[in-house]
């Protein structure tokens, strides 16, 4: 029989320590928590944009996507089918990655998560929208930048709002 917790135990200790391997060039210049944030970002990144590139290019071949009662624009639509993937990727790396020594239970974290994650898709749909349709950008670099705009919300909301740690509180770890 399969130890779940184990597994995962060991999967975790194994990202630390991919992670950590890459770390002593940038001791001098950022502490492992935001070094460990960029590795985890960096790679859920790559597989949002990729997946992004994949549903706008290849899935609906740059064209709307229609349904019986919504029709999205191919960014928009690519856009959402990336998120389904990276929340749930992007959570577990923040939660049991980068800020594991946060004390705030899960039945916390996740709601203050999905508040910054609101954030982001709002923050993600109004830069595609200007990028795209105002500044008439193409889609890779519109991307792009959004995501640059994106990551940077989306770190400090994490580390000062979302698992940020509470003294008062029991960690469920």
């Amino acid at each position: 029989m399969i130890n779940f917790a184990r597994m995962m135990g060991q999967f975790i200790a194994f990202l630390h320590g991919v992670i950590d391997w890459f770390y002593p060039p940038f001791r001098r210049v950022m502490p492992l928590q935001t070094f460990r944030y960029a590795a985890c970002g960096g790679g859920n990144t790559m597989l949002d944009i990729c997946l992004f590139m994949f549903a706008h290019d290849v899935l609906l071949e740059g064209q709307m996507f229609r349904t019986a009662h919504l029709t999205l624009t191919a960014h928009i639509a690519a856009f959402l089918f990336s998120f389904l993937f990276t929340f749930p990727i992007g959570f577990f790396l923040s939660r049991y990655v980068v800020f594991e020594e946060a004390s705030v239970r899960k039945r916390e974290q996740l709601p203050k998560y999905l508040a910054v994650v609101m954030g982001a898709i709002l923050m993600n749909y109004f830069c595609l929208k200007v990028f795209i349709e105002t500044l008439h950008l193409q889609t890779l670099l519109s991307k792009l930048l959004t995501t640059v705009i994106v990551v940077a919300f989306s770190y400090y909301s994490q580390k000062y709002f979302t698992f940020k740690p509470r003294p008062d509180s029991e960690s469920d770890f």
